[in-house]
């Protein structure tokens, strides 16, 4: 028997001269019906109905667990609702029962690059390749994985020590000049005011930049320098509401209607944003930057926690690496990698409120201090099953214990995970995002665990809703959900290299 959690049973044996899945036979009847199962489940997929989709291949595969592409269209579904893990699996199965079945490959490639996985899907594209050498499209995606590959290995050869690495340092602001032709927001003697802020967003919103020597400014002071990991915002007798959103970089225009519906950050009404600020998108840098410049003007009143985009595998295959390179240099995306590493992983809300922009652990014996001692600056990139990893990865289940990730990374937590960790720590809720939402929230967990997030039709594909929570002086929460707005013709993942197509 082979199974996956939350998958379909297949009864088969191997067959040792192919290498693929000898099945039990089916019954023609039960072929129609499969096959029936499988219209129904495209036409879901078709109306971007992907959970209603998955459903149906499953039904599909319980009725015929010999056919291929079952496996491979309920993969791509997979890789719709960011179930890597879910995805790889199914690949893996679809071409055990087809050695021959090109698709099965090509599904499992692009899973393990959503992954970051690249040898693994470097692997499979050069089956695919191999097997259909005159697909020009899986050339390209074949030559930018091995070239992503060497790059790896060639950055692994020449590394240092990241903590000796400050490059910040090394940026001389007074031999940048600006020439007279820039007619964009200009830097007061060096100084951040709201009304650049307000000018260099207008800019944003009309598809412009501003020069690099005030991109490095804002990145310079707008920086979290501390080693803090776990923040205190605000206190029971501070007047300020807290918001707490999360925040694609996909969807700058999102991003300034949350402004719109909720106000500008101000002394009286901080935000906290809760990871993922880039990649997906063709609009990370103008949203990064303005979190920056907001961080820089009001460095109490404006919160960033650590997302699982805000890493270097993560930006290379989802579009940030490509988009700063192509608006400002090499030597800016380099930057923003020194900086991802300064965010906070975590902030804890009047020390009742645990804020992180994943989930839960593989034990039951963290404590915040555990997260206080994560040598975030050490280990500058997550490793697969640490805490930092769990931090930005894990996702909750409605079922006690624990699971492993749909994702491929980190793991699902169940509520007595999360009622443990709450009362081990003596604090009485978890805030996280990482999950699109219908909504664009959800309470879970005896209500001890509420998902927020922020993109409204992510990625222009899912139609969800957006969330914020304002939390008040007494720790009250309410919601404001809103829809997307419109935003120019600029596809998600437009500076993504090869890989845009993959998993939009």
């Amino acid at each position: 028997i082979l199974e996956v959690p939350g998958f379909g049973k297949a009864t088969c044996k191997m067959n040792a001269d192919t290498n693929g899945i000898q099945a039990d036979p089916v019954s023609e009847e039960n072929k129609v019906k499969a096959e029936e199962a499988k219209e129904a489940a495209n036409k879901l997929f078709k109306a971007k109905n992907y959970e209603a989709a998955i459903a149906k291949y499953t039904e599909a595969i319980d009725l015929n667990p010999n056919a291929a592409q079952y496996y491979a269209n309920r993969a791509f579904a997979h890789i719709k609702t960011e179930a890597y893990g879910f995805a790889v699996a199914d690949a893996e199965r679809a071409v055990k029962v087809d050695p021959t079945y090109v698709k099965g490959y090509y599904r499992r490639a692009a899973a393990n690059m959503a992954l970051c996985r690249f040898k693994d899907a470097l692997q499979d594209f050069r089956i695919v390749a191999k097997k259909d050498p005159s697909d020009t499209s899986v050339k390209a995606k074949l030559a930018e994985c091995k070239k992503i590959v060497n790059k790896i290995e060639f950055e692994k050869a020449i590394s240092v020590d990241p903590r000796q690495k400050n490059l910040a340092e090394t940026i001389d602001l007074n031999a940048i000049a600006v020439d007279s032709s820039y007619d964009g927001p200009k830097l007061a003697d060096g100084q951040i005011t709201r009304e650049f802020i307000e000018d260099m967003m207008e800019c944003f919103k009309n598809q412009k930049k501003i020069h690099r020597k005030y991109a490095f400014q804002v990145y310079n002071f707008g920086r979290t320098e501390d080693d803090v990991r776990i923040t205190v915002v605000g206190g029971r007798n501070h007047t300020s509401k807290l918001q707490t959103n999360c925040v694609w970089g996909c969807q700058f225009y999102d991003f300034l209607n949350i402004f719109k519906i909720n106000g500008l950050p101000s002394e009286e009404n901080m935000y906290l944003f809760n990871g993922d600020f880039v990649d997906r998108g063709s609009f990370s840098v103008e949203v990064i930057l303005t979190l920056f410049a907001f961080k820089w003007l009001y460095p109490t009143s404006v919160y960033l926690t650590r997302g699982n985009h805000e890493t270097d595998d993560m930006n290379k295959v989802y579009g940030f690496e490509g988009e700063v390179k192509a608006k400002y240099s090499e030597q800016m995306f380099e930057l923003f990698s020194e900086t991802f590493t300064a965010l906070p992983l975590a902030h804890l809300v009047n020390q009742k409120i645990l804020v992180v922009h994943g989930g839960l652990f593989s034990k039951d014996d963290v404590t915040l201090d555990d997260i206080r001692n994560i040598d975030r600056f050490g280990k500058r990139q997550p490793e697969h099953g640490s805490l930092m990893c769990e931090l930005l990865w894990s996702d909750p289940q409605p079922l006690p214990g624990r699971g492993p990730s749909k994702r491929g990374v980190g793991i699902q937590f169940g509520p007595d995970v999360t009622e443990k960790f709450l009362k081990r720590n003596n604090i009485d809720l978890l805030i996280r995002s990482h999950e699109v939402k219908e909504n664009g929230y959800v309470i879970e967990h005896n209500g001890k665990c509420i998902t927020v997030f922020s993109a409204p039709n992510y990625c222009d594909t899912i139609g969800n809703k957006g969330a914020l929570i304002n939390i008040t002086p007494d720790l009250q929460l309410n919601y404001k959900t809103f829809e997307a707005v419109p935003h120019p013709n600029v596809r998600p993942m437009a500076y993504a290299s090869q890989f845009g197509g993959l998993f939009t």
